[in-house]
């Protein structure tokens, strides 16, 4: 007869006799095919209920343990030739996890968002009321293209910050960049060759070569990529960040801008997606208009994020397709399941309509002109000041920081990393072999101050001296 120790058991008595069970079979103790104790015997032997003992045996049956035969009871499976998983066992393989920097105090690579910045009350009240008066939306899968809420909100906020008119069906909201721009490969066809700034964001070049693009190198010049760079190559598709350049912090002028679109223009397979990196966070004056706001014929894919408003970790980000590409996604795409859930998506919609989210940005941006100011007067008034220059642009959260140092960037890198600071020149993002300009660093300071530049500079002396 079965009889277990039911005295101290810690949560349900019939998980404890569950388990009892499980680990005589699995270790032989009960054989393949031993009937098992009747429940009401079970129940009376060890003193218990026999609705116990039923939902022991049935959790034991629909894992396969146990089974029934009508009219004579309950018996043991064979289970010879079943997997049975290991208990309490430490399994390693030789698996190789990329490995991040360790050690490092001061990362002038990173332009993440201090966690003191995120406003964490106002986003946990929004997302309370979401869940309090929106139960039933939430439990709805949302469409594709997001849940329209949320793209009305974004819509408002392009037309009243930089002056897009768009239909909210326009819009295509997805978990980061990556995601909407396999949506767009898909849309424009495999068969296009793609064209990225030189220097640029090289983790584009694995993103579309992971989709089976192969990506050309369009040069710039002082007004960003240049046409006949495009030409050259012989590029369908111009990848550019017009407002704000990544890295060198270029803003592409309105005579370029009409030169791109015109380019754009000359051929009907040819787009541009606007890549909107940072635009939110220029220092002086409005936005400058988008290439979408221009665009009369069709040609133009604006993208944008709130990684850079809000955080990384929200990875919510949207694209307005033009109107026939819209078309194009519906008729084709539209069996897609949104990659956002509806949670966040509610709640940055409110979070967008009751004005929070221009609250955010008009106090972040002047907390982030404090901060360039206070660390760019850091630099200048510290003893390498003379060896330094800035390269100052009026958008975005890093500036060019221009060296008078007889040392390679990658030499002062590594002697840097030793010391615990973070730094990337300019020629670690060109794409190609050719000559560039030397003893460019690139400086993002939304996680800096004053003080701790201090520090860094403080370092970067020692290193050089010694």
């Amino acid at each position: 007869m079965l009889t277990y120790d039911l005295q101290n058991v810690e949560g349900p008595l019939y998980l404890h006799i569950y388990q009892c069970l499980k680990n005589d079979i699995t270790e032989g103790k009960l054989q393949a095919h031993e009937k098992l104790p009747s429940k009401r015997t079970f129940a009376n032997n060890n003193g218990i209920s026999t609705i116990t003992i039923q939902n022991a045996y049935d959790q034991l049956i629909s894992e396969g343990y146990i089974y029934t035969v009508p009219k004579k009871g309950y018996y043991v499976s064979d289970i010879a030739k079943t997997a049975v998983p290991a208990v309490k066992a430490k399994v390693s393989y030789d698996i190789h996890v990329p490995k991040k920097d360790k050690g490092i105090l001061y990362d002038l690579s990173y332009n993440g968002t201090d966690p003191e910045n995120f406003p964490f009350s106002v986003w946990a009240k929004v997302s309370r009321e979401v869940m309090s008066n929106c139960k039933t939306e939430l439990m709805t899968p949302s469409p594709a293209q997001g849940i329209k809420e949320l793209r009305e909100a974004i819509a408002g906020h392009l037309h009243s910050f930089r002056g897009m008119l768009v239909d909210p069906n326009q819009i295509i909201v997805g978990a980061g960049t990556e995601y909407l721009y396999g949506i767009i490969v898909k849309l424009l066809g495999e068969e296009k060759t793609y064209a990225i700034e030189n220097p640029g964001y090289k983790k584009l070049v694995k993103i579309y070569g992971e989709k089976g693009i192969e990506c050309k190198f369009a040069s710039m010049d002082e007004k960003g990529v240049m046409i006949s760079q495009l030409n050259e190559v012989k590029a369908d598709v111009a990848h550019i960040c017009p407002n704000h350049h990544f890295p060198t912090g270029l803003t592409m002028p309105a005579s370029r801008r009409y030169d791109v679109l015109a380019w754009a223009n000359e051929r009907s397979e040819r787009y541009i997606i606007e890549d909107d990196y940072d635009s939110e966070f220029r220092s002086e004056g409005r936005p400058i208009p988008t290439l979408f706001s221009i665009d009369g014929c069709e040609k133009v894919i604006y993208i944008n994020t709130f990684s850079k408003s809000l955080t990384p970790t929200i990875r919510i980000s949207y694209m307005v397709l033009p109107v026939h590409l819209a078309n194009r996604f519906y008729e084709n795409m539209s069996f897609l399941a949104c990659t956002v859930s509806n949670f966040e998506q509610y709640t940055l919609a409110h979070f967008i309509k009751q004005g929070y989210f221009e609250k955010h940005i008009n106090r972040m941006r002047l907390f982030y002109m404090r901060q360039r100011k206070s660390v760019i007067d850091v630099i200048k008034k510290s003893a390498l000041g003379e060896r330094c220059s800035i390269r100052e642009n009026d958008a975005g959260l890093h500036f060019l920081l221009k060296v008078d140092f007889n040392i390679a960037p990658r030499e002062l890198n590594q002697k840097l990393l030793k010391r615990g600071i973070k730094i990337n020149a300019l020629e670690d993002y060109y794409l190609d072999s050719g000559a560039h300009e030397k003893n460019l660093y690139i400086v993002n300071y939304s996680m800096l101050n004053g003080e701790k530049m201090k520090k860094i500079l403080g370092v970067i002396e020692e290193v050089l001296n010694n």
